[in-house]
């Protein structure tokens, strides 16, 4: 089956309109979560232009890196460790506006500058994280973290 990303104009609330639509068909079609991961990670990179984009998944009490777009990324991450080890020790999503003002960031890449990180709960318990980087300060905020754990949710159906 083929599957063809149209790239939502608009706001971007308009964007993730768009994209939480496709997501779900691409998602409804596919089992395997790490295909799922894989082609998730793809479309909310091209939506946006994120600078990195992908999953981390907990095995063996740690965060392992999963599916992701962009540059090099950190392997392994300790529970509580950085942006992403606090997201999935508290169960909330982070919004880091400057992530060199957040205590322990683990700076995988230098270019990265803000940051989301959103925990993707099945029964509960943490089973991965959802982490976007952006080169630029200040890229998140309510609008992508309300539709981003929406992206999670879907993800742990």
């Amino acid at each position: 089956m083929s599957e063809t990303l149209i790239v939502a104009q608009g706001t971007k609330a308009e964007k993730y309109e768009t994209l939480l639509i496709q997501i779900e068909g691409v998602v409804g079609a596919e089992s395997d979560i790490i295909a799922n991961m894989a082609n998730v990670a793809s479309m909310i990179h091209e939506t946006f232009g994120f600078w990195w984009t992908g999953f981390y998944r907990v095995i063996d009490g740690e965060l392992v890196l999963g599916p992701f777009q962009g540059p090099l990324a950190c392997t392994r991450i300790k529970k509580g460790k950085g942006v992403c080890g606090t997201a999935w020790q508290e169960k909330v999503t982070q919004v880091v506006p400057d992530v060199d003002l957040f205590p322990g960031h683990i700076a995988c890449s230098s270019a990265s500058k803000s940051e989301i990180v959103v925990p993707m709960l099945k029964n509960g318990e943490v089973v991965g994280v959802l982490d976007i980087d952006s080169a630029e300060l200040n890229t998140f905020d309510e609008v992508d973290r309300v539709n981003l754990e929406k992206v999670a949710e879907i993800l742990c159906k």
